[in-house]
């Protein structure tokens, strides 16, 4: 996990570890600008693998080491550093994810990070925003539709304002409410309430702040989109009205064995259509969404350039972290001149060789800086408060590991 590039790489690359599909994205680097050169997307299903237990069975196991083995092939010769690999919803809630994740990396030849539900719908808001006219200043409301979770974020320009991830997807709600394939009105309608309960949780600011416009991501509302518009539901946007008629074409066909001659359906997306529509339709129901634009950008292009702001003084890892300083009040004085004597003994020492030093560096300066947090809870056991704290927070940019590394050097500071 620890490595170092020292200027801004000729090629980045993103790889999304989505609980229906695996993607990668490979981009080269022009004039800061990341420019996509190569794309590749397989259908792996891990969350359809996942048995009652929550692990993750062999046949999907064995799905997933072959695709990351052939995305990494692809990377053979990418710089470490130029790569950045996340997994999602599914990785989180598996038993048995460790053991994956250790196999994982071995077949990628990349570190893959499992990251926090809210640091997901942060970067699929930083990925959809790319490619809007966020300079406008309108308010945005963005939906992404997974296969385990649902991310909504609302923000304005590229700077998010509040983001939820939701534990529902089109796999797992597929799996759930239209079992054996089978569709039908009650199902649909039983699956549809099921989403809008999730939506309620939202209440507050999703509610009270209007925006401007919904946009979504994922591939279930680019399915939705093509379907509507291919038989003449829809003239662009996704609306209550298409998807009122996609719902009756699906009930009517019954099975998802009958939904071939369905157009703008693709034969991949067939099992998890009906589990999609319903949380979207969830959506236009709880949170009165009138029509919604279907962006290109998602989740891979947002780890892209998040990976690209680390070579750029612009990670927003160092914004975090000055934000909990501020937040729980810590001392900047004494933080400083804590961070000055880790960094001078961390450099006396032979712990690390060149090439993790700078990294360990970086980790042991902002654990340094976080190390009295606790003070905010009690002063007696501060350590073991600001350790839960860091654990537990919300930090852009992290990886639930790089989190759980930070509070444990708080923790045995």
């Amino acid at each position: 996990m620890l490595s170092r590039l020292n200027q801004v790489p000729n090629t980045i690359a993103a790889v999304d570890m989505g609980s229906n599909s695996f993607h990668l994205v490979i981009a080269r680097v022009v004039d800061g600008v990341p420019e996509v050169i190569d794309r590749l997307q397989e259908r792996v299903q891990l969350a359809a693998g996942l048995e009652r237990k929550k692990r993750i069975q062999p046949d999907a196991w064995d799905r997933a080491l072959a695709c990351l083995s052939r995305f990494g092939e692809r990377l053979s010769g990418t710089p470490a550093g130029a790569v950045r690999a996340v997994g999602t919803d599914t990785l989180r809630v598996a038993k048995n994810a460790r053991q994956f994740i250790e196999e994982a990396n071995e077949a990628l030849g990349h570190p893959i990070e499992v990251i926090s539900g809210p640091e997901e719908a942060r970067l699929v808001y930083r990925g959809v925003v790319q490619d809007l006219p966020h300079e406008d200043g309108r308010r945005q409301l963005v939906i992404d539709i997974g296969g385990g979770s649902t991310e909504v974020v609302l923000g304005t320009g590229l700077d998010h304002e509040h983001a939820t991830s939701l534990h529902m997807g089109c796999v797992s709600f597929s799996r759930t409410h239209f079992p054996e394939g089978k569709i039908t009105e009650k199902r649909m309608k039983k699956a549809t309430i099921a989403a809008r309960l999730q939506y309620e949780r939202l209440r507050g600011p999703y509610f009270k702040t209007p925006w401007d416009r919904a946009v979504g991501s994922s591939g279930t509302i680019r399915a939705v989109a093509a379907i509507l518009r291919e038989n003449g539901w829809s003239d662009g946007p996704v609306t209550q009205a298409g998807i009122k008629k996609l719902k009756k074409a699906l009930i009517k066909a019954g099975h998802i064995d009958n939904l071939g001659s369905l157009n703008g359906l693709k034969p991949a997306r067939q099992s998890v259509i009906a589990g999609g529509l319903a949380i979207l339709d969830g959506a236009f129901e709880t949170l009165k969404i009138d029509e919604l634009t279907a962006a290109s950008g998602a989740l891979r292009e947002g780890v892209m350039y998040d990976l690209l702001g680390r070579f750029s003084q612009q990670d927003v890892r160092e914004h975090t972290i000055r934000q909990m300083m501020a937040r729980f009040l810590v001392d900047e004085d004494q933080a400083e001149r804590v961070s000055r004597t880790a960094m001078g003994l961390l450099d006396m020492s032979a712990w690390f060789d060149t090439s993790t030093r700078p990294a360990a560096r970086r980790y042991l300066q902002w654990a340094a800086r976080l190390h009295e947090v606790g003070l905010a809870v009690s002063f007696h056991s501060y350590h073991k408060h600001g350790a839960y704290l860091i654990a537990n927070s919300a930090m852009s940019g992290f990886s639930r590991d790089e989190q759980r590394m930070l509070a444990n050097l708080v923790l045995a500071h």
